[in-house]
């Protein structure tokens, strides 16, 4: 097992943290997506084709990679569908590869999301490779800016096309075209700025069949744990330097117990998730048997984890934490939006009880 990063993995770190510092500071952010931003940083760096096989056109690398990237995005709290189109990424190279597809978000033309589980799979009447999908989906993560989404579907009426795609259920993966006809898409309010939902409802949308449906579960939570990991990390960082020059009282409220332990737990919040992380992207390069355990750790301790470090950032910063015009309000909400985004740190805590026979 490897827990501490090698000179590749901190030459990603600082060429990512370099962009995003100058591309999409903090005051950018509260714009919200910028179509350019996300260009030039899947064009520049070749963000989006990472994990990707070279031979699409991706860099081939592993999670460990994946969550170095991860974590400096959620340090930055990069706005728009990055996320997404890595969780529609992770799907696509665990089936059979679809060079259109592969090659497209590899060069950050195309912007994919994911059905997230436990969605339900809609209804397709599947001819072949093409399928016409019909269902609808309450909350897609980046619905609005994507142009493919990747959906599991049934064949309707009994019929045994997805048998012969291989899955052995029915169900095979779609990838469907937002931008064509069947679609409606309702953008939703959500509680993270930064990062946007819709609705979805598909009336025979026009898709293509890829495979059988793959379970990526485990490998989304893994990928989600190392974005709450920089969040933590920007959050931790900013109220730290924000007590050694807040003064109170004629004094620095870094210099009070109250402030000092509240730190002092938020650091050690952190270098456990850290831990949790790196052993978690690990375990889903090298180690599958140990992956369900790994992400289940991942989501049941750090997504909480993320979140009360961001509330304690907001609380330690007092009364203009709690203003629209500072960013402490971003991270609590991106905290919050994660914690839940692939279900509360409970239904994983659970599921690692389950594994453990606990």
């Amino acid at each position: 097992m490897k827990l501490v990063l090698d000179d590749d993995q901190r030459g990603l770190r600082d060429a990512v943290r370099s962009f995003l510092g100058a591309a999409s500071p903090l005051p950018k952010v509260r714009e919200g997506y910028d179509p350019g931003v996300y260009a030039r940083f899947n064009g520049e760096l070749g963000a989006s084709g990472l994990i990707v096989p070279e031979e699409h056109g991706g860099a081939g690398a592993g999670f460990a990679e994946l969550a170095v990237l991860l974590e400096e995005t959620g340090a930055a709290l990069l706005p728009g569908p990055f996320l997404a189109t890595v969780f529609a990424t992770i799907a696509l190279t665990r089936m059979p590869p679809d060079k259109e597809l592969l090659g497209g978000v590899a060069e950050g033309r195309t912007v994919a999301t994911l059905a997230l589980p436990p969605s339900q799979a809609v209804a397709a009447r599947v001819r072949g490779e093409g399928a016409a999908v019909t269902g609808t989906l309450e909350r897609v993560l980046g619905g609005a800016e994507a142009s493919v989404l990747l959906v599991p579907a049934r064949a309707e009426d009994g019929t045994e096309d997805g048998a012969e795609d291989g899955a052995e259920d029915g169900v095979v993966m779609t990838a469907v075209d937002l931008t064509g006809p069947g679609v409606t898409r309702t953008p939703l309010e959500t509680l993270d700025l930064t990062r946007g939902q819709a609705g979805v409802t598909l009336d025979g949308a026009r898709g293509r069949v890829l495979g059988p449906a793959p379970d990526v579960a485990d490998l989304l939570c893994v990928a989600l744990a190392a974005e709450q990991l920089g969040v933590m990390r920007a959050a931790l960082d900013a109220i730290v330097a924000y007590a050694k020059v807040r003064v109170a009282f004629g004094r620095y409220i870094g210099s009070y117990q109250g402030v000092k332990h509240r730190l002092a737990d938020m650091h050690a919040k952190l270098e456990q998730a850290e831990s949790i992380v790196r052993y978690a992207a690990w375990a889903a390069d090298e180690a599958p048997d140990e992956l369900p355990g790994a992400a289940a750790l991942a989501q049941a301790y750090v997504g909480r984890a993320c979140f009360e470090v961001a509330r304690d950032h907001l609380l330690l910063h007092g009364g203009i934490g709690f203003t629209w015009e500072h960013d402490a309000h971003l991270y609590y909400k991106r905290a919050k939006a994660d914690e839940v985004l692939l279900g509360p740190p409970r239904v994983h805590r659970a599921r690692l009880a389950r594994l453990l026979e606990l």
